[in-house]
C-alpha cells in the first residue's frame, strides 16, 4: 500500500464510514421495528435496554483496558477489528432477523439475546477503533483535520443509514437489508485498517495494573465533566434519529416513503456544515468551540416543535444540521487533549480504557432516551403501533423537540462544572518519518 495512504485521515475515516452505515440504520430503525413494525411493547423494549446496560457496564471498560495491554506485531488495535469484523457482521443480521411467529415474550427475548451479542461486539469495534484516533493523529491541528474528514464520511454514511434505510427496507425487507449493509462494513472495515499503521512510543513504561488504570481514568475531573455533558448531547442524536420515523408518521402525517426526503435534509445539510465548524473552530480554542456547539445544537431543535407537513418538517430538519455539524466535530479535539495531559502525568499512551470508559458514558445515553420514550409515551397513551393511544402526535412532538431542547441545556451547563482548559496544541500531527516497531 502506498506510503501517502498509510495513516491517512482519509483512509483512516473509511472505518468511521463503515460503521456509521450499520449503526446509524441499527439506532434509528430497532425501536421502529420491533415497537411499531412487530408490536413488542416499549416497557418490554426499555427493559432489554436496561438489562444490556448493565451488561456494557461490565465489558466496556475491560475491552478498553485489554486493548491497552495488548502487544502483538500488527499493533495493539488491529488485531481486535480484525477479529470483530465477521462477528458484527452476523450480529448485525440477527438483529433484523427474528423468526416469524414469535409470541411477544419470545420476541422480547430475541431481540433481547441479540441486542447484547450485537453491541458486545459494537463495543470492541468503536473503543479500538476511537482509541487509534487520538494516537495516530497529534495537535489540535492534525486532530481538527482529521476530525472534519471523518465527520464528512460519517455524515454520508448517517445519509445512507437513514434516508436510504426505508426505501432498502420497503423494497427487500429489513433482513436483507442488514444482509446488504453488513457486507459493506466488511468491506470498508478491512480496507480502512489495512491502511493504519500503529505509532509506538519506546518511551512507555510498564502498563498500569487494572485497579491502578481505572482509579487514574476515575480521577480526571476534566474527563467526567466532558464525557457527562457529552453523554446528554450524544441522547439527542440517537433521539431524533430515532423518533424521525414516528415523527414523520404521527406529526407531519407524510407518507413511509417521503421519510428518506426528511431525513436527507438533516444529513444532506450537516456535509457542507461540518466545514463551516472546521473553519471557525480553526479560530478558536477547542473547548469553546465544543461549548458553542452545544448551544448552536439546543437552539436549532426549537423549529421541529413547528413542523406541520414535509415542507416545514424539511426546513426544521436543516436547522437541526447545522447544530448536529458542530457536535460532530469540536469533541474530538477535547477528548484527544484529554488523553495526551494524561499521558503527560502517567507515561502511558491509554487511549483504549478513556474511549471505553467514554464510550460506556456516552452509550448510557441510549437509556436516557428509552426511559424519555417510556414516560411521555406513558403520558400521552401511547404504548406501540398496535395502540398508539388518543394523542401520539403530541408524544413524538414532545419527544423531537423540547426533550432534546432539555437535554442540550443540561448539556451545556454541565460543561462550565469544571475549568477545562490545555496547553497549546496547535502544531502536532502524524510523524511518517517515525520508525514503527508494529509490522503490518
Amino acid at each position: 500500500m502506498k506510503r501517502s495512504w498509510m495513516n491517512s485521515p482519509y483512509a483512516f475515516s473509511l472505518g468511521m464510514f463503515a460503521m456509521m452505515v450499520p449503526s446509524q440504520a441499527f439506532s434509528s430503525f430497532y425501536s421502529y421495528f420491533y415497537v411499531d413494525k412487530l408490536g413488542l411493547g416499549i416497557g418490554l423494549a426499555t427493559l432489554a435496554r436496561t438489562i444490556f446496560l448493565i451488561w456494557d457496564a461490565v465489558n466496556n471498560p475491560l475491552f478498553g483496558y485489554w486493548s491497552d495491554r495488548t502487544k502483538t506485531r500488527f499493533g495493539r488495535r488491529r488485531p481486535w477489528v480484525f477479529g470483530a469484523i465477521p462477528l458484527f457482521m452476523l450480529t448485525f443480521v440477527l438483529v433484523f432477523s427474528p423468526p416469524e411467529g414469535l409470541s411477544e415474550n419470545g420476541l422480547f427475548t430475541w431481540f433481547l439475546v441479540a441486542l447484547i451479542l450485537y453491541e458486545a461486539v459494537e463495543t470492541v469495534l468503536w473503543v479500538n477503533y476511537g482509541a487509534l484516533f487520538p494516537e495516530l493523529f497529534r495537535g489540535d491541528r492534525a486532530r481538527a483535520k482529521a476530525s472534519a474528514i471523518q465527520q464528512g464520511y460519517q455524515v454520508v454514511a448517517l445519509l445512507i443509514g437513514t434516508a436510504l434505510t426505508p426505501i432498502l427496507f420497503g423494497a427487500m425487507g429489513f433482513s436483507n437489508m442488514a444482509i446488504l449493509y453488513a457486507f459493506i462494513f466488511g468491506a470498508f472495515m478491512f480496507i480502512c485498517m489495512m491502511s493504519v499503521k500503529e505509532r509506538y512510543d519506546p518511551v512507555e513504561s510498564e502498563p498500569l495494573k487494572l485497579v491502578d488504570a481505572f482509579r487514574q481514568t476515575l480521577r480526571n475531573k476534566k474527563f467526567w465533566v466532558f464525557n457527562i455533558s457529552n453523554s446528554f448531547a450524544q441522547t439527542v442524536n440517537g433521539l431524533i434519529s430515532s423518533i424521525i420515523p414516528f415523527y414523520a408518521k404521527y406529526v407531519l402525517k407524510i407518507p413511509e416513503e417521503q421519510v428518506s426526503i426528511l431525513l436527507a435534509s438533516v444529513f444532506i445539510s450537516v456535509i457542507p456544515l461540518v466545514f463551516v465548524w472546521y473553519w471557525i473552530i480553526r479560530r478558536m480554542d477547542g473547548v469553546k468551540a465544543w461549548r458553542l456547539s452545544l448551544a448552536v445544537y439546543g437552539l436549532s431543535v426549537i423549529p421541529l416543535w413547528f413542523g406541520y407537513d414535509l415542507v416545514s418538517g424539511v426546513t426544521a430538519g436543516i436547522a437541526v444540521g447545522f447544530g448536529l455539524a458542530g457536535f460532530l466535530v469540536t469533541p474530538a479535539m477535547v477528548s484527544g487533549n484529554i488523553i495526551d495531559e494524561d499521558a503527560e502525568r502517567t507515561g502511558q499512551r491509554r487511549e483504549g480504557i478513556y474511549t471505553a470508559v467514554s464510550g460506556f458514558i456516552t452509550r448510557s445515553s441510549g437509556l436516557i432516551s428509552a426511559l424519555a420514550f417510556f414516560i411521555v409515551g406513558l403520558i400521552f397513551g401511547y404504548e406501540s403501533g398496535d395502540n398508539p393511544g388518543s394523542d401520539p402526535e403530541s408524544t413524538f412532538r414532545y419527544l423531537i423537540s423540547v426533550v432534546p431542547l432539555c437535554l442540550l441545556l443540561v448539556s451545556f451547563l454541565i460543561s462550565f462544572v469544571t475549568k477545562i482548559e490545555f496547553k497549546d496544541q496547535a502544531g502536532g500531527g502524524i510523524d511518517h518519518g517515525k520508525k514503527a516497531d508494529y509490522k503490518l
